[in-house]
């Protein structure tokens, strides 16, 4: 084949021929410039020993890396790279040498070497992929031998130092290595590749270069140096000092499983932000990463902690929250795209999501666990622990037992609720569970104590209401806050208010650029003392910084009546028994929770009726979660029984893909709508007409959007209310809210009634 062969002549004027082998081809460029095979495979192979060498797999990675596009050294390789159609699995090969060569650690190189283009597969059975076993006994094109005279590929088993193995998790740990040695090579092929086009292109990077970010000591030093200009004046902020002083000075504990229990209004934020610091400097960690429930949040952390970071802020701190998903039905050329504007989290501040975190942690896209080797020796943060849906809570407390076990990470259960996420412990009175936690350490001074000087408000249960009854009570308030469980209660309550000035809505049916408006406008009518009656849904729940006399919470679990009362006399400047949170159940049946949270409702109930003392203080929170845990059974903290999947497992029968396909946070598939709200979204919506990759456009457009469930956008999308941006480029990604009668400044996005879309379409 033409230009397949090099003529070389050696030092006594022998001319051979041998074949050029190359990884990639650059289009209108001379084969000269293609990167060669052999460069590619071994970048890679060190990039990916470098990522693995935090837990202790470097040589595992490296190997995985030297092997990964093996099958490149055949013949009709060269000929697609030289324009043949004919398509060729150059992964597999990669997988078998692994195999032969490594034996039974051989398959934990299989899977990701098989699965680095199109994802993790079950070693054997059914999955949505064809399976490792099938794809190894495929036919596949002649391997040219010249590959074993290119590649150091060592000869024995790589070794797999200073792993803790767990009886009764063998195959799941088994199987989050396999997951962490993915993510060590598809970053590693993914950057190799992307310096070669940069290189050949002449093209600017678009991430940073190492040494342009600052190191964690830097951030540190801004930090006290914003933590200095606080004045510890007032009772609460003098708790608020002790706190930070003592939970700083727990840094130098051994990495591993802590908690941090603070009531709200405790400094929590900024306190673990110290303590991630300290401790990730004293260890050797790498970086902090902060996991946020809620999307509404994330933003607004990521603010707090720019702020406190000063100069450095903008370029330490990563928010991944990202709604522009890697669909695996999209367009190659719509995924190329795509993947430009995927994280690999290589920031020392990252600001995710619940489901961010913990769906890539049992993921099997390349894209979605390229991320995965950078929360090794990290310090991760999990805000607001309790929220974790409890039909996944087994698989997650597995996961983060796993990282703290193996991947020298420390995990910080972060909350002003701690849920039992403990192992039984008789010893320590712990009832627990089973599968739970081991060797937890608190970090807060006293967390009991902490509740009786921090208590600021007195909850109070006030029956049954109406929506005029409750109005009415509202309406007699200049300051109050009502949180109820359904957006459609929301709303309705808001419009029958909204005839007094100082009344103002909160729902996830506003984009977070809206939101953050309204909270700035309540903000400062408490500040100056003017009417403010605020009704919301749970999200203000989320560490939404305000403060007001009176609150009211509609029925739910025990946790989020702790989370209200956060939202009540934040800073104690009334008396506690003048300070309520007043409780009531729903006599209008069209508000009704759903069964989750009425459960919830009713365990606190129960609570409510035994418990004599506070309901908000840590012995019935403690009570509140285990007699939770205990009504659910492990069978549904666990309810598509991933552990059971991994006990029958074998090393050569990982159910990869499976575990992704079955491991969801949330149920319903929510899909993101652009709001044009104001300018900077409007001029986002515009540049992405025009530009090449996303990385910076998608971020700007992050604070402009909605989530709807699937069928409210098909019934937008039907309605032609709205449009997708550069469709032939991007898919359905980027989907444009056109017919903008359909937002209104006071209750957001109608997307789920149909009488607004169908008489706004046709108005449209």
């Amino acid at each position: 084949m033409d230009g397949l062969f090099q003529t070389q002549r050696n030092d006594a004027g022998v001319e051979s021929t041998s074949i050029r082998w190359y990884a990639h081809s650059a289009e209108g460029r001379d084969e000269s410039e293609w990167q060669g095979l052999k460069d590619h495979l071994e970048g890679v192979g060190a990039l990916a020993s470098d990522f693995a060498a935090s837990f202790h797999a470097s040589e595992l990675a490296f190997c995985a890396g030297l092997l990964h596009d093996l099958g490149k050294y055949s013949v009709e390789f060269q000929a697609r790279l030289r324009g043949s159609p004919q398509k060729v699995d150059h992964a597999t090969w990669g997988a078998r040498i692994a195999l032969e060569r490594y034996k039974s650690i051989g398959h934990l190189l299989a899977y990701a070497i098989a699965g680095h283009h199109a994802g993790l597969a079950n070693g054997k059975g059914d999955g949505r992929r064809t399976s490792l076993q099938e794809r190894l006994a495929a036919e596949l094109p002649d391997l040219d031998p010249q590959w074993q005279a290119e590649l150091a590929l060592p000869s024995s088993s790589p070794a797999l130092r200073s792993f803790s193995p767990r009886q009764d998790r063998g195959m799941f740990q088994m199987a989050f290595l396999v997951r962490m040695l993915f993510s060590c090579l598809v970053d590693a092929d993914f950057l190799d590749t992307e310096a070669y086009y940069n290189r050949v292109e002449g093209r600017s990077p678009l991430r940073h270069e190492p040494g342009n970010r600052p190191g964690l000591g830097e951030l540190r030093a801004c930090l006290n140096q914003h933590l200095s200009g606080f004045r510890a004046e007032g009772a609460v902020n003098q708790i608020r000092a002790e706190i930070l002083r003592h939970v700083r000075d727990r840094a130098e504990l051994e990495p591993g499983l802590f908690s941090l229990t603070v009531p709200t209004g405790g400094g929590k934020t900024l306190a673990s932000l110290a303590f991630a610091l300290d401790h990730a400097i004293r260890h050797g960690q790498r970086r902090v990463i902060f996991v946020i429930p809620f999307t509404s949040i994330v933003e607004q952390n990521a603010a707090v902690f720019r702020q406190a970071l000063g100069p450095w802020g903008d370029d330490a701190v990563l928010e991944h929250h990202s709604a522009f998903t890697d669909d695996p039905r999209a367009s190659k050329e719509a995924k190329e795209k795509i993947h430009l504007a995927m994280e690999n989290w290589d920031a020392p501040i990252v600001v995710t999501t619940a489901v961010q975190f913990f769906e890539s942690l049992f993921a099997d896209r390349p894209s979605k666990c390229r991320k995965l080797h950078n929360i090794a020796s990290s310090v991760v943060i999990l805000d607001e622990a309790q929220t974790m849906p409890l039909k996944v809570l087994r698989p997650c407390v597995a996961a983060l037992d796993e990282l703290a076990r193996n991947y020298r990470s420390s995990v910080v259960l972060c909350t002003a609720t701690q849920p039992a996420l403990k192992a039984p412990d008789a010893a320590a009175g712990l009832d627990g569970f089973e599968g739970g936690l081991d060797g937890v350490r608190e970090l807060a001074p006293e967390p009991q104590r902490l509740f009786e000087r921090l208590k600021r408000v007195t909850v109070r249960h006030v029956g049954t209401l109406d929506d005029e009854t409750l109005l009415t009570q509202l309406r007699k308030h200049e300051q109050v806050l009502c949180i109820v469980n359904n957006r459609r209660h929301a709303r309705a309550l808001y419009q029958g208010m909204s005839d007094l000035s100082g009344t103002y809505h909160l729902t996830t049916l506003m984009c977070a650029a809206h939101r953050s408006k309204i909270l700035a406008a309540a903000r400062e009518a408490l500040r100056q003392g003017l009417p403010c009656r605020l009704v919301s849904t749970a999200l203000v729940e989320a560490g939404v910084d305000v403060a007001f006399p009176t609150v009211y919470r509609a029925e739910a679990g025990l946790d989020s009546i702790a989370q209200a009362a956060g939202r009540c006399n934040r800073e104690g400047r009334w008396a506690a028994e003048s300070s309520e949170v007043r409780i009531f159940a729903n006599a209008n049946d069209d508000w009704k929770a759903p069964p989750e949270l009425r459960q919830f409702a009713d365990v606190t109930r129960e609570v409510l009726r035994t418990h004599q003392g506070d309901p908000l203080d840590p012995v019935a929170i403690e009570r509140y979660f285990k007699q939770l845990y205990w009504q659910k059974g492990d069978e549904a903290l666990d309810a598509v029984n991933l552990l059971g999947l991994l006990k029958k497992a074998k090393i050569q029968s990982l159910p990869m893909d499976t575990l992704a396909e079955k491991f969801k946070m949330i149920d319903s598939v929510q899909m993101p709508v652009i709001i044009p709200f104001e300018r900077e979204a409007r001029d986002a919506i515009r540049d992405l007409q025009y530009v090449d990759g996303l990385q910076g456009v998608s971020r700007r457009l992050q604070r402009y959007l909605v989530q709807v469930p699937k069928h409210g956008f098909d019934a937008l999308r039907k309605a032609g209310a709205i449009e997708a941006v550069r469709p032939e480029e991007w898919g359905d990604q980027f989907m444009v809210l056109a017919n903008e009668s359909l937002y209104d400044p006071g209750v957001g996005l109608s997307w789920d009634e149909p009488s607004f879309i169908s008489v706004a379409a046709l108005a449209w």
